[in-house]
């Protein structure tokens, strides 16, 4: 069954303004080839990301990933989809990806905001915040797969161990 019901925001909205505004305001890299898309560039504890932020007006949905550099070997394949299952299974928002046309990890979410007033700063802020501290914390875990020699089971364990304090 197909629901059919009228696009409930204005037609002149666009989150990506809102966005745009928080990524000057952090005085973050950024590039807006168009109103639709907006590419963000930025440094981590770990690694260099690069976000990606697509809005689909017809979906009335924002699509967001975080890309970095994590390229899964062919031979690791098999144990990076058990890491990304065990890593997926402790996250609230959002989820791990392995991109088979690069063999790339990326951090992924869409927003769907049919019938809301528009995405507000704070949400465009938790969408981020959320994103880099996953990765941050899951980082490590996609390394010891990936050059460490280890498995799926023993790499999501150096993301679960929790120091207390900075050494």
């Amino acid at each position: 069954m197909k629901l059919t019901t009228a696009l409930s925001y204005p037609s002149q909205y666009n989150p990506l303004d809102i966005a745009e505004e928080v990524v000057t305001a952090n005085d973050w890299s950024f590039n807006r080839s168009d109103d639709d898309e907006l590419v963000v560039e930025l440094e981590g504890r770990w690694t260099d990301y690069h976000l990606y932020f697509l809005w689909r007006e017809e979906l009335g949905a924002l699509y967001f990933s975080l890309s970095f550099d994590a390229r899964v070997p062919a031979s690791k394949r098999k144990d990076a989809y058990e890491l990304l299952a065990l890593v997926n299974e402790k996250l609230w928002v959002g989820h791990f990806d392995l991109i088979s046309d690069d063999d790339c990890l990326v951090y992924r979410h869409t927003l769907p905001l049919r019938g809301a007033e528009g995405v507000t700063v704070e949400q465009f802020e938790d969408l981020v915040d959320a994103a880099l501290a996953e990765t941050e914390r899951f980082y490590p875990a996609f390394q010891y797969l990936i050059w460490g020699g280890k498995n799926a089971r023993e790499s999501i364990q150096v993301a679960m161990f929790e120091t207390i304090g900075d050494a």
